[in-house]
């Protein structure tokens, strides 16, 4: 049986002040008709059922994640204590589906990326399901094919096709590569041979659980303590303690660059993290003048824009190029493109001032 994993507890914070602590990106219509988490799961049509998919967020985001997802069991989004990376949220995501599933594959995947084409996606996902039935000790994810030389996307570096399967584009994992500075991402489009890494992961669900057992035991202690409450009273204070004394790590650094057979499938969807305010203009159709926009805006001598506001407020700007401008009830971003990583440091200084209500 195929289940899901839908990563959904980022705060995206390079996407304030539109996301905030109690309602991140995730929750957030970004771009289409429907919220970011909403998209990711209508992805999964009917590939997965909601009764096979489980939501991992943070406890003060279950109830707006719930009202969501209306079809999703309650029981099924699980709200995690404290924030402890991807490696911890997927240990214990396993854990539980292993118990209620021994032999249970695990699609994972964040919350917050655009995907061109619903069919594309389910196509693939399904061959990542072949390579597993081919292999169940395997760990499958899954590549990009880079259009331009990206900076603030991970890289897959591909080995030797498959030969043992007849899934095409699918290679062993030569290696994982961080974030590259803007010359190496040149080098990587020019070689051919790697993809972005899009974050999502395919695998047994007992097959990840031993991984984790073998690499980050002291984790795998918490984890286990954890799920042996599952469906009891006790499984809340158990989360709550247990969950708070785990070391935080990404899976890439505790799984993936360790582990022994790792399968890449290139997938021919056009996808994107919607990672920053820039990304927005990647996936939204700009006017004549090359502005994107979101909400009410007139634009007078203005070029490049990327606005963000909502209908009932009207945005105005005169003689602007190549500014970001995001308007909420209560904070308003001014920013120039090319200084859009600073967003980050304007959370930091709310948070050291203590401006709660603008966090």
């Amino acid at each position: 049986m195929l289940h899901a994993v839908i990563m959904a507890g980022g705060s995206g914070t390079r996407f304030w002040p539109a996301s905030r602590e109690k309602y991140p990106k995730q929750l957030l219509k970004l771009v289409g008709e429907n919220t970011m988490l909403q998209a990711t799961f209508e992805r999964l049509g009917d590939l997965i059922s909601p009764e096979h998919t489980l939501v991992m967020t943070n406890q003060h985001l279950v109830d707006p994640v719930r009202k969501q997802l209306p079809s999703v069991p309650p029981e099924q989004i699980i709200g995690e204590p404290m924030k402890r990376d991807t490696a911890a949220c997927i240990a214990l995501a396993a854990s539980l589906i292993a118990v209620a599933d021994p032999e249970a594959i695990m699609l994972v995947l964040p919350a917050d990326h655009v995907i061109s084409t619903h069919q594309q996606f389910q196509d693939c996902m399904r061959q990542g399901v072949q390579l597993i039935q081919q292999s169940p000790e395997r760990l499958v994810t899954f590549g990009i094919r880079p259009s331009y030389a990206a900076e603030s996307f991970g890289y897959v570096q591909r080995g030797d096709a498959l030969s043992d399967s007849k899934v095409a584009g699918a290679y062993r994992v030569k290696a994982f590569r961080e974030k590259p500075d803007r010359q190496t991402a040149e080098l990587y489009l020019q070689a051919g041979t790697y993809d972005w890494n899009s974050g999502i992961f395919m695998w047994r669900a007992s097959t990840i659980l031993d991984a984790l057992r073998q690499f980050e035991p002291e984790m795998m202690k918490h984890i286990d303590a954890i799920s042996a409450t599952m469906g009891t009273p006790a499984f809340a204070n158990k989360l709550q303690r247990e969950f708070e004394q785990i070391i935080g790590r990404s899976i890439d650094y505790a799984v993936m660059e360790r582990y022994h057979d790792v399968a890449v499938i290139e997938a021919p969807f056009r996808w994107d993290d919607v990672g920053s305010w820039q990304s927005i203009g990647r996936l939204t159709e700009p006017d004549e003048q090359g502005n994107c926009v979101r909400g009410r805006y007139l634009p007078i001598q203005s070029q490049r824009m990327i606005v963000y506001g909502d209908e009932g407020h009207l945005l105005v700007t005169i003689g602007m190029q190549d500014t970001i401008v995001v308007h909420t009830p209560n904070a308003t971003l001014v920013a120039p493109k090319e200084a859009e990583e600073q967003v980050r440091e304007v959370v930091k200084q709310l948070q050291s001032r203590r401006w709660e209500d603008f966090l």
